[in-house]
């Protein structure tokens, strides 16, 4: 683990960063330093990479979704670098999946920055004196997606009751959807938005 934090942070090595990033998460899924969680480090670890070599403002890229939707072939690349020492083979298929997930994470950027226009929208052209409070839902919704009266309440600073009513008003235009079917403790999801991100999911890998 300390050779692989050396190679990451060596300027003297003139490898480009998604090479050596590729390079870095093979090794750390060989060298398999804990008993748990060690996929979902090593996906962290390359997000995290590309922001402190100012490749990305923020960490918006995972490959996870690329690496799981044919999780055989992930594990085929790595494999070939072990048993045949194909490290050629393992590279291109990272920044495939690099090259297809970016594609991806714009496109959904796109869906939610057109959504937000859309719903905004909504609410100044029919949402009357509710708009104020609308507003303050609907930005926080972007940063949780599912909420409870009770929460809506707290972020608009709203009663329990006008909370209940400006809910069932996002519920009735599609904007939330609720979750239990119960009359009590319901539970809201902001399905538009949730539906950008499972529409970017299904997409295959390929070597």
């Amino acid at each position: 683990m300390g050779d692989l934090e050396k190679f990451l942070h060596n300027d003297d090595i003139q490898v480009p960063s998604l090479i050596r990033i590729a390079i870095a998460h093979y090794q750390f899924e060989s060298i398999h330093p804990f008993l748990e969680g060690n996929g979902r480090i090593g996906r962290l670890m390359i997000p995290l990479f590309l922001v402190s070599e100012g490749l990305l403002d923020k960490p918006l890229l995972y490959l996870s979704a690329f690496f799981e939707s044919r999780k055989g072939l992930y594990y085929d690349n790595l494999t070939l670098v072990r048993i045949k020492n194909n490290m050629l083979q393992w590279l291109k298929y990272f920044l495939t999946g690099i090259e297809q997930t970016s594609a991806q994470t714009v496109q959904a950027l796109s869906e939610i920055l057109s959504l937000k226009t859309e719903v905004e929208k909504e609410i100044h052209t029919n949402f009357g004196r509710r708009s104020i409070s609308s507003y303050k839902l609907l930005n926080e919704l972007f940063k949780n997606p599912v909420t409870t009266v009770e929460q809506a309440a707290l972020t608009c600073e709203l009663s329990f009751k006008a909370a209940n009513d400006l809910v069932g008003l996002f519920a009735t235009k599609g904007i939330l959807k609720e979750l239990t079917g119960q009359s009590r403790n319901r539970i809201y999801v902001f399905e538009p938005y949730l539906n950008i991100f499972d529409s970017q999911s299904g997409s295959e890998a390929h070597p």
